[in-house]
């Protein structure tokens, strides 16, 4: 009986000191794998479930993504919007990481694109149709007064393109007017408080500048088809975030349904975000056309769309300006993958 119970309290004891020792190896691995996914969050955590960080400046073409935030269009952490004041800025943090996707124009995203190899073009947000601007003051009323003058115009691709393409039309070269670097939140300030004679801007400013007696001198109208803007995220993106992507892109096309639908709604909700009016908001809207779901699916077609021809066009002539240092291949850039399965979700 003495052995049995002597036995039975071994047993217990070892049994103990088992559990002791589980529990401690689990602890131990516990700590560990804790400790890794602390200084490897992107590992265990971050590349699939972070938000996706998303980056623009002030122009109303891309209004519908915040549009899209305020009707909570967006699952929770899903997506972050963050405004910069100029492009110069905006590429800086896009090459940086600072942010995983920027919406920019074409001119803007092909130099880029230099400098990021995996930079990838998955939506096309609208195009301008006199929504960019030259305005010089009141006593300029042609682009050939612009000569000799100063010019505030960005440090960006599409502020020396957007000038250079318009001077060409009249004979004229960035070389024959006075350059002046301003940014797009200055371009008010400098204009009004007479550092130029003429600014390279665009909506909301140009309808600013026009209620003070401003000309316009020229706008995008005038080169159609040539002053793109389309959102940009990084090609690991598109496997790592890919559901924030998709919801991004899905909320932006909610949110074009709401403002064709409900417009003075829609520029109630966003008008703040630019500092203007509702209805000058909606105004600011005239010189742009918004694709939608079934456009963008024709212009990011891997062959033979619109965008890659044109693009093409704008690879040449930002070369032919030496506003490209190599001729970048548009076709290679472009990723129809989430718009597909955008649609393929409807």
């Amino acid at each position: 009986m003495l052995r049995l119970f002597t036995v039975r309290k071994t047993l217990k004891v070892l049994h103990w000191n088992h559990f002791i020792r589980s529990w401690k190896l689990r602890t131990l691995a516990l700590f560990f794998v804790a400790a890794f996914c602390a200084v490897s969050l992107p590992a265990c955590f971050q590349a699939n479930n972070s938000a996706l960080r998303i980056g623009t400046i002030t122009w109303p073409g891309y209004a519908n993504f915040y549009l899209a935030r305020e009707l909570d269009y967006y699952k929770p952490g899903s997506v972050f919007l963050t405004n910069y004041s100029s492009n110069d800025a905006l590429a800086k943090a896009f090459r940086n990481n600072e942010v995983d996707g920027v919406a920019l124009t074409m001119s803007d995203a092909l130099p880029l694109a230099e400098a990021v190899p995996d930079l990838r073009l998955v939506l096309v947000i609208d195009s301008s149709n006199g929504a960019d601007v030259i305005m010089g003051k009141p006593s300029i009323d042609s682009l050939k007064g612009l000569e000799g003058k100063r010019v505030g115009v960005e440090a960006s691709g599409l502020g020396a393109f957007f000038l250079t393409r318009a001077l060409e039309t009249v004979s004229l070269s960035p070389k024959d007017v006075d350059i002046v670097s301003l940014g797009a939140f200055e371009h008010e300030q400098g204009f009004n408080e007479g550092k130029v004679d003429a600014v390279v801007t665009f909506e909301p400013t140009r309808s600013r500048l026009l209620s003070n007696d401003a000309n316009q001198l020229f706008d995008s109208s005038q080169i159609p088809d040539e002053i793109v803007d389309v959102l940009a995220v990084r090609e690991s993106v598109l496997t790592r975030q890919k559901s924030q992507l998709k919801t991004l892109i899905q909320g932006w096309f909610r949110a074009r349904d709401y403002q064709e639908n409900d417009p003075m709604d829609a520029a109630r909700l966003v008008a703040s975000q630019y500092n203007i009016s509702p209805d000058e908001f909606l105004e600011s809207l005239e010189g742009l056309n918004i694709p939608s779901l079934q456009e963008n699916q024709a212009m990011l077609a891997p062959q033979g769309s619109d965008l890659i021809s044109s693009s093409d066009k704008l690879v040449k002539i930002m070369r032919d300006n030496q506003l490209l240092k190599k001729a970048i291949k548009p076709q290679e850039l472009v990723d129809n993958s989430i718009i597909e399965s955008v649609k393929a979700s409807l």
